[in-house]
């Protein structure tokens, strides 16, 4: 055997990402430039057709396109969530906070209003799979807690020991709590939590901090958990005072 076939079955296999978008230029403006980074893309005119393909051989990450025939990008992401936690990137030609906040709701990983940044969608996409490989790493502690909330890292379960009931979160909402947890008595500022969480660089402008912050919350609401918001700078955590 000859040292190419060598180091090519000792290679990585590629991050195999599929793209759903009816707009042919961007669609293959984005397919060019993460085949550059050397993933392996296949592009789709309809979230249909991609969500086909994803039932027979699931990708390691989605990019669907908001606005499209047939089924909408929205409904689409649902649809995947249903049956995997595979990253999902929304696209939408409107830059609506309905849009945006459906899309996070729905289980996305990230959103981005066209005309896309090119640049930030690869980083945003570097950011993800980095993410994914530090999961893939043994927790140095199995448990975090923090007043009646218990983070299971290994499972990736969050539970109010009160009530003994597992709190839902979406991998994001997760890796935020995990964050703070892990680093429960300082303050975290927003740029922080920007580059450990989603890679973005801090002078990349996105409200998917705070965005995440406030559903977290909604979620925390019945343990003695409080994302406290340290004005100016970003968040700590905090126990809630009982009456």
């Amino acid at each position: 055997m000859d040292i190419s076939n060598m180091l090519n079955m000792s290679a990585a296999p590629e991050k195999l990402i599929y793209i759903a978008d009816d707009e042919p230029h961007i669609k293959d403006l984005i397919r060019s430039f993460l085949e550059k980074e050397n993933y392996d893309v296949q592009a789709f005119d309809n979230g249909d057709d991609l969500f086909k393909a994803f039932t027979k051989k699931p990708s390691d990450l989605v990019i669907l396109d908001i606005m499209m025939p047939g089924t909408d990008g929205l409904t689409v992401c649902t649809k995947i969530r249903q049956v995997s936690s595979v990253p999902i990137i929304i696209l939408t030609a409107r830059d609506s906070d309905a849009d945006y906040i459906a899309g996070i709701t729905l289980g996305s990983d990230d959103y981005f209003t066209k005309p896309v940044s090119m640049p930030q969608l690869v980083m945003r996409v570097r950011a993800i799979f980095r993410r994914i490989e530090m999961d893939k790493q043994p927790p140095a502690n199995q448990i975090l807690k923090y007043s009646n909330v218990e983070i299971y890292l290994a499972g990736k379960s969050v539970v109010n020991k009160d009530t003994n009931e597992e709190i839902q979160l979406t991998p994001n909402e997760f890796h935020l709590l995990v964050y703070l947890m892990e680093n429960q008595n300082r303050a975290i500022s927003r740029d922080e939590l920007l580059d450990k969480i989603w890679g973005f660089s801090a002078d990349i402008e996105t409200r998917v901090a705070d965005d995440t912050v406030k559903r977290l919350r909604k979620k925390l609401a019945y343990t003695d958990l409080i994302v406290d918001t340290v004005w100016g700078f970003g968040f700590k955590l905090k126990e809630r005072e009982r009456a």
